[in-house]
């Protein structure tokens, strides 16, 4: 910051100064909160995603016990082949979606095969589905953590440096002024005073 000069000038400059940041403490406040109640949302599409991850562990479990029989391969029955993300912008973050997932399945023999393999088939392509969508949310609150973060920093600066250190600048400001018009006013009486002496002699 450079050195302030005590002029009219100056406290004009000062005041305008004031007067911009005012008014973007509001927006950065907006910016916030906005981007605060975007994270709670997106925690709470994580937080039912991993919920519904450990439903799913649990059904399989229930349904297919025979899963843990060694001689019957699994592997390889279902892989993600595609996964298409988009981007929104959620003033200016930008955060990732999800747009497709594409799960293949594996040709099985339906013969050689028990009957709950396509049970499993099916809770399998949606588990790699949300694995999926757990990654991405995870990264949405990532990116609007660091967001809040950010904009928090900016509505700091301005609230508690460059506000409070511009009232300051223009209060010095005015001081000085005043100081300087008092004093011009009693040089100038003083001015007078000595000018009617000399007249009187």
């Amino acid at each position: 910051m450079g050195r302030i000069t005590h002029t009219k000038a100056s406290l004009s400059h000062q005041k305008d100064l004031l007067k911009t940041y005012g008014a973007v403490l509001p927006s950065l406040d907006l910016k916030r909160r906005q981007i605060s109640a975007e994270r709670a949302r997106a925690r709470r599409e994580l937080l039912a995603l991993e919920q519904r991850a450990r439903d799913l562990e649990a059904e399989v479990a229930r349904m297919c016990p025979m899963l843990a029989h060694e001689h019957i391969r699994l592997e390889g029955l279902a892989r993600v082949v595609e996964v298409r993300l988009a981007e929104e912008n959620l003033i200016g973050t930008r955060l990732p979606r999800v747009e497709a997932i594409e799960v293949e399945v594996a040709d099985y023999g339906l013969l050689s095969l028990p009957f709950w393999v396509d049970q499993v088939v099916s809770r399998l392509r949606e588990a790699l589905d949300i694995q999926i969508r757990l990654q991405v949310a995870r990264e949405r609150i990532e990116r609007l953590l660091q967001a809040e973060r950010t904009v928090t920093q900016r509505f700091n600066l301005f609230e508690k440096v460059l506000i409070p250190r511009t009232r300051g600048t223009i209060r010095s400001i005015s001081i000085y002024l005043a100081d300087t018009e008092r004093a011009a006013v009693v040089n100038s009486k003083l001015a007078k005073r000595k000018k009617e002496r000399a007249q009187a002699r």
